[in-house]
């Protein structure tokens, strides 16, 4: 795994020493922050490739940080995995839907944290011969340029919504289990609930809404889902 700049967002010093500390060991560049203010300036200065944080910071929240970024062009696609004490299957979906790229539990194994952070790292990479645009039906994928387009009309697709659709219609007619969509999108070291892939279908259906082509991502019942290339 090459060197990454990661941010780490966290107000409880020991914590942020630890995760620091085998974040370093594994060979990236670490910088620090103990609230979401100061890792927006820090962000303003640079933006990292992964941004590791925790729910609970003092003055603004983990999560609302999470939606912030997500609601700016410029961090729309930064990775992000939360590393929290709130451990309700609740606050997991939440963070989830807001964005999350994925979530950690305290207290956490830190070889499965750095493991987590190798498989989130991992999924902005693109695979060899994987930068091929995509055009099913009208609808262009291009993984190059980060681009979705519906005719003239780009749409605005987060990070792991643009993983999913650029799946789907690599496969077209297929239909893909949840559990296979999370081993090709996510990864297979990363470990969450089959129904994230629901609430990022869910995310990738409104971003393809006003285009019309939400209707494309089929749900196969009991099975999964797949992107119609043929009209019905």
């Amino acid at each position: 795994m090459p060197a990454a700049h990661i941010l780490v967002i966290e107000s409880t010093p020991a914590i942020q020493e630890l995760i620091a500390l085998n974040l370093g060991m594994a060979g990236h560049q670490i910088n620090r922050a103990a609230d979401a203010e100061s890792a927006m300036l820090m962000l303003e200065d640079q933006l990292p490739d992964l941004l590791l944080l925790d729910w609970n910071l003092p003055g603004q929240s983990g999560l609302s940080l999470v939606r912030r970024l997500r609601a700016q062009s410029r961090t729309r696609s930064l990775p992000i995995m939360m590393v929290t004490a709130r451990c309700g299957e609740p606050d997991k979906i939440m963070a989830l839907e807001s964005g999350a790229d994925d979530y950690m539990t305290k207290p956490f194994s830190p070889r499965e944290m750095v493991a987590r952070v190798h498989a989130l790292l991992r999924r902005g990479q693109p695979a060899g011969g994987a930068d091929a645009p995509v055009q099913l039906a009208g609808l262009r994928l291009d993984p190059g340029t980060q681009r979705v387009t519906a005719g003239a009309r780009e749409l605005a697709l987060g990070r792991v919504e643009f993983k999913l659709l650029n799946y789907l219609m690599s496969h077209p007619e297929r239909v893909h289990s949840r559990a296979q969509l999370l081993d090709q999108v996510w990864g297979s070291a990363v470990f969450l609930d089959e129904r994230t892939v629901d609430t990022h279908v869910g995310r990738l259906r409104s971003a393809l809404q006003p285009s019309g082509y939400q209707q494309r991502i089929e749900t196969v019942r009991g099975s999964g889902y797949r992107f119609v290339a043929a009209p019905a």
